[in-house]
Formats: structure tokens, sequence, C-alpha cells
């Protein structure tokens, strides 16, 4: 049955109302396993989505730079809304975010990062606005995802040193990831190698929650799979799950 203007209407007032319009771009991780795993296959921009780590120290720093590799990939300047600056900014570079294209904003409380969260998003073309919040209400995230809805700037609610179950508040999110440090790889002569987490996937509108054992960002902020679990069996369970 062909469709109707009025049918097409409804449904794109639909898809704007749950944040999910087609007139935005995704951003893919480049990962088939996660970007199938995705409505439209990555990172919605106009979109307000969730990151956290734990109570582990190490699992901020992992969150941390994991927001920085999506936010490298994003063009335009960043927004980084925080109560006080506690963030080792050189850090970020590491994940191909470089200082000179973050702003600071050092709001004082959770109250005035909402505040100049949501003032920031009304502006196209920023490559996104962070903020880093403790608790927040459903309401408060509404306004969040109207305003990155109708500017295109994918926002994020940032859970850094917050340790706060999100999954116990409501919230206008479309994703929500923690992300956890895991064991490196053990390699052959002394030496670091690459930074492993769990990245899981809590929540994410019309798809399942899901769990990856991912390498860190690259100086590109990209992802990837081990190898073993890219070439092996593994990879062929997460492409089906996916």
């Amino acid at each position: 049955m062909r469709e109707t203007p009025a049918l097409a209407q409804l449904r794109d007032q639909i898809a704007r109302i749950e944040g999910t319009a087609a007139r935005h771009a995704h951003l893919p991780f480049g990962i088939e396993a996660i970007d199938g795993h995705l409505p439209g296959g990555g990172i919605a921009a106009g979109a307000l989505h969730e990151i956290a780590g734990s109570r582990e120290l190490a699992d901020d720093a992992a969150a941390t730079v994991f927001l920085a590799g999506i936010l490298a990939r994003f063009e335009g300047p960043v927004f980084w809304c925080l109560r006080w600056r506690d963030l080792f900014a050189p850090a970020l570079h590491l994940a191909g975010l470089h200082p000179d294209r973050v702003i600071f904003v050092e709001a004082g409380n959770d109250t005035h990062v909402l505040t100049a969260m949501e003032e920031c998003l009304r502006h196209p073309g920023l490559g996104g606005v962070v903020g880093e919040l403790g608790k927040v209400t459903l309401t408060a995230s509404r306004r969040l995802q109207l305003a990155s809805g109708q500017s295109g700037v994918p926002a994020f609610l940032f859970r850094r040193a917050h340790p706060v179950d999100a999954r116990a508040e409501g919230s206008a999110a479309v994703t929500r990831w923690r992300v956890r440090a895991v064991p490196s790889e053990r390699l052959g002569i002394p030496g670091l190698g690459r930074p492993r987490w769990e990245l899981a996937l809590e929540r994410a509108r019309g798809a399942d929650p899901h769990l990856w054992t991912v390498e860190g960002c690259d100086a590109q902020g990209r992802i990837a799979l081990p190898a073993q679990l890219a070439d092996g069996p593994a990879a062929q369970e997460g492409r089906q799950a996916a």
C-alpha cells in the first residue's frame, strides 16, 4: 500500500520526538559488531547520549578517553561543561581530540552545567557538547535531547567521578554506555600493550543491551576489536548477536 503524505509526515514527527530522525548523521565506530547493533549504524548526531565509568579511577579514565575519541571524529569545536576544571586536558590529545578544539565551561554546580549545556546546544556547527553531571532529572534530559535534536549537535552526559546508577534514573538519552578497564594483552617483551576496555551498551532505543571487549582509542579516536576476537569464533558470535 502506498504511503500517504499525512502518514509520512506522522512518521517523521514521531522520529523527531524519539530523537532518531534521519536528518541527522550517525558516526560509525568502524566495527561491524558494534555498528550493526546500533540504530543508524553509529552514534547519532542531534541526540543525547550518556557515558559513564564506575567507582574506579581507571574506569573513569577509560570512559574519558572513549568520549574524547568519539568527539575527535566529529567536526567542529567542543564545549566541555563541568563544575570545576579538574580534567587533564592534554590527555585528550592521545585520543585525537586536540586541546585547541575544546572550550571548557567551569559552571560551579550541576544546575549551571545543565544551563550551559542547553545554551551551547542551541548553536549548530559544534562538534559536541559535554556535561559532567551527577543526578539528572528526566525533564532535564528531555530538554537536552530536544535542544540537541533541533541543532543537530551531539550531546553527552558524562558521569566521570559520579558513581551514580544511571540505570535507576529515567532519561531521554538515546544511548547509555559504561566503560571499564580490563587487562591488556600480555606482550612477549616488557612494555605496555594497547589498553583494553569492557564496553557495555546498557541502553539504546531500538536495540538490546550488549557487551564487547575492545582495544582503547588510537591517535585518531578509533577503537578496535582485539585480534583474536576480530578473527576468531567470538567475532562471528558478535556479528550474529548484532
